[in-house]
């Protein structure tokens, strides 16, 4: 995890004892995760979902150079991180700050109660 701060590490770090050993075809895993946060995806606004295997990350950034050209406030989601795992994630254009990230990690850690899941 090169560049993430010693508690971003160790935060992330706790997620790995949950990876399972086995690959799941299914999304059970995840929905199981979601049901036990309190479905929060309920409570998105409107999502763009981007897939494939070439040109997403460009897609992401022209489709939010467009959107916040308009005005709107974008958030976005990609997978993998290029340095930290923190690019992962920008919110209105920011990418997401260490506290931030750290508190949602251990809210998610706490509430899956060891339940086996992956960053993916």
């Amino acid at each position: 995890m090169i560049g993430d701060s010693s508690a971003l590490a160790e935060a992330l770090g706790r997620f790995e004892g949950l990876y399972p050993d086995t690959i799941e075809l299914s999304l059970g895993r995840v929905l199981n995760a979601l049901e036990l946060l309190g479905r929060p995806q309920d409570r998105l606004p409107p999502v763009i979902h981007v897939a494939g295997t070439n040109g997403k990350g460009s897609t992401c950034a022209f489709m939010r150079a467009m959107m916040e050209a308009a005005g709107l406030s974008v958030h976005v989601f990609t997978s993998p991180h290029l340095v930290r795992f923190n690019e992962r994630i920008r919110l209105a254009g920011e990418i997401v700050d260490d506290a931030r990230l750290i508190d949602w990690l251990e809210r998610t850690h706490d509430a899956i109660k060891g339940q086996e899941i992956t960053q993916f």
